[in-house]
């Protein structure tokens, strides 16, 4: 069946992140992109070991009410 391999791929990935299997922490949130960016190449440019295929990257589109934002989480497996 056409698609089959994409599904299941995409399903072992939600099995490692289900909320079972533990947490997403919050790292970084902030409503300046410029400081958004800023913080990401730092981190990415540290010594820092971060498991980037852990990592979610949100921005939260703002309207009137509420302006952007952006939010870096790392998921943290329960131990």
């Amino acid at each position: 069946m056409p698609g089959q391999r994409k599904r299941k791929r995409h399903r072992s990935g939600t099995e490692r992140f289900a909320p079972a299997s533990g947490h997403w922490s919050v790292l970084f949130e902030t409503q300046d992109e410029s400081e958004w960016r800023v913080h990401v190449q730092r981190l990415r440019a540290s010594d820092t070991r971060i498991d980037w295929s852990a990592v979610r990257i949100d921005t939260f589109c703002g309207r009137l009410e509420r302006p952007t934002t952006y939010r870096l989480s790392l998921f943290v497996p329960h131990t």
